[in-house]
């Protein structure tokens, strides 16, 4: 079927671009720079980072990753956060998560100076999405997704969204973008939760339906309204004894079901991943071009 919306392709599209303003800021004198932290040995997270290194050195960002390990305090971190936030040469940081148990994410994110918060999840930031006001910076994920609703053609204009989960990185600031009074927005939004009843109920009436809320394949074909557009963000690891070390990743969207009944959807992998990156170089480049101007 010709109807997936291609992550991949979109967020090429999105680091031309980006490298364009990376060029522009380099003929200034101006190097984009962008900091990882990461603490403990996640395997998860160290291949999450190794993604986006790789993605900023392609497109011409400099970026370097502080390992800390497991038994690193709190006040340990803050001081290397607020070592970074005093650093000229550093326009991005992001604290990959998860961070160990006795690490308050809260007071982390809180301490990233809010310019270079490229992760968008300082309260500032936080605030001003909700505002739409648009000098801060959007969280990744849910600015990929808005990018692949807008450059695959999606009318949001009096849509009917349904987004799944109430998560703080993606389900509630999907929300807020999409019901700003704004174009590409202007959305009437329902957040279904698991306390939300009859959430098929919800789903069937979506002109939208985002999926974010990490349970694997649950939107089944009968859930979806016929044309609908299906966005699916779920990463979730299943056992499968006939996959390479018996285990696969599925999204939250049972996708050989589902397309056969939507208008448009995502693939998973290759849907929204790749957006989610080329949000975070196109946060950390206009970080650069913020402070170059100040």
């Amino acid at each position: 079927m010709t109807n997936l919306i291609d992550g991949r392709a979109i967020a090429e599209q999105i680091h031309s671009e980006t490298a364009q303003r990376v060029t522009a800021l380099k003929s200034r004198g101006v190097q984009p720079s962008l900091m990882f932290v990461r603490v403990g040995d996640d395997p998860a997270s160290k291949v999450y980072v190794g993604m986006k290194e790789k993605t900023a050195a392609r497109l011409g960002i400099l970026s370097e990753t502080r390992v800390l390990p497991d038994s690193t305090t709190e006040s340990e971190l803050l001081a290397l956060i607020h070592k970074l936030n005093a650093d000229s040469a550093v326009h991005g940081i992001l604290v990959q998560a998860p961070l160990p148990r006795h690490i308050s994410e809260t007071n982390i994110y809180s301490t990233v100076l809010p310019q270079k918060d490229v992760d968008g999840f300082h309260p500032e930031n936080v605030g001003k999405l909700m505002l739409g006001d648009k000098t801060g910076f959007l969280p990744c994920t849910p600015a990929g997704v808005h990018e692949l609703l807008i450059r695959s053609g999606t009318k949001m204009d009096g849509a009917e969204v349904v987004v799944l989960g109430r998560g703080n990185i993606v389900g509630k600031p999907m929300a807020a973008i999409l019901i700003q009074k704004d174009k590409n927005a202007n959305a009437t939004v329902t957040v279904c939760h698991s306390k939300t009843r009859d959430i098929s109920a919800h789903c069937r009436r979506a002109d939208i339906l985002i999926a974010a809320l990490g349970s694997p394949e649950f939107v089944k074909a009968d859930m979806i309204k016929p044309g609908a557009v299906v966005i699916d963000v779920g990463v979730n690891r299943i056992s499968d004894p006939a996959a390479k070390g018996g285990s696969r990743l599925v999204g939250d969207v049972d996708f050989t079901a589902v397309q056969k009944v939507a208008g448009k959807i995502t693939p998973n992998p290759g849907g929204v991943g790749p957006m989610t990156i080329a949000m975070l170089m196109q946060n950390t480049v206009r970080a650069a071009e913020l402070l170059a101007k100040s």
